[in-house]
């Protein structure tokens, strides 16, 4: 029996370093590969239970670094994107869902005409990244408020550009998180699979998500930034730690 092709692709982006032109390590050894792997199978069960053939797949990069003008995990990304149209032969709808310097290949790959959405995770968005080509794309950027590596404001900076610019946007705050999301793990994973799989259309989003996706151009970036505890209720807010130091 033919197998079916798959009705929809999710595309895993991991992070890496600002410069680096030598390969990732293989396999276990490349710890921002690894960290996304835990978000490949909570999604791709959701989509099994769900009863969609939706194909999850990591994007390999060339790469550990961005490497300024080069941007190299955006070229990857981009000719992911295209070899994936090639295999499927033709187009479906993608949602691209990256970490860190993943999320920015993300959100700079948003324009090729397979994807759909984007859900970003610690997103690395410098002030003057491009957001013209998110038009007519769902954002949802999520980030801890105690990130020390990618910064929490210039993420909720890009949602009003991008949402200016034509995009649908939302920002949700993991109060308590971190860049590497393992504070708060579960709340991470939980949070990610919702959001990839509402855009997917396999399921639904959180109800603040879809209102905050749905302003208008000219709203606020307050308007469109959620708390994942307290409008999304997904995990308990985080105790103070008793041997934390001022």
């Amino acid at each position: 029996m033919a197998q079916r092709p798959p009705s929809a692709a999710v595309l895993v982006l991991h992070g890496g370093r600002e410069t680096g032109t030598e390969p990732p390590p293989p396999g276990l050894l490349n710890l921002p590969g690894t960290r996304m792997r835990p978000f490949v199978r909570a999604v791709g069960r959701a989509t099994r239970a769900a009863g969609e053939d939706v194909l999850v797949r990591q994007v390999r990069y060339a790469h550990r670094g961005w490497n300024g003008t080069r941007a190299d995990p955006l070229g990857d990304t981009v000719a992911a994107l295209d070899a994936l149209r090639e295999e499927a032969g033709g187009d479906l709808p993608v949602v691209l869902l990256g970490h860190s310097m993943g999320a920015r290949a993300a959100l700079g790959a948003a324009g090729h005409p397979l994807v759909r959405g984007v859900v970003g995770l610690a997103p690395w968005c410098p002030p003057g990244d491009p957001v013209t080509q998110l038009a007519g794309r769902d954002i949802v950027l999520v980030h801890s408020n105690r990130d020390r590596m990618t910064s929490p404001q210039a993420t909720q900076s890009l949602t009003a550009r991008a949402r200016r610019a034509g995009a649908r946007t939302c920002m949700v705050t993991v109060r308590g998180g971190d860049h590497a999301m393992l504070r708060r793990a579960s709340a991470w994973h939980r949070l990610t699979t919702g959001l990839v799989t509402g855009l997917l259309g396999s399921g639904s989003l959180p109800g603040p998500v879809a209102e905050a996706l749905a302003l208008p151009p000219t709203a606020e970036a307050t308007e469109g930034t959620l708390d994942l505890d307290t409008d999304l209720g997904l995990g308990p807010i985080p105790r103070p730690r008793t041997d934390a130091r001022p």
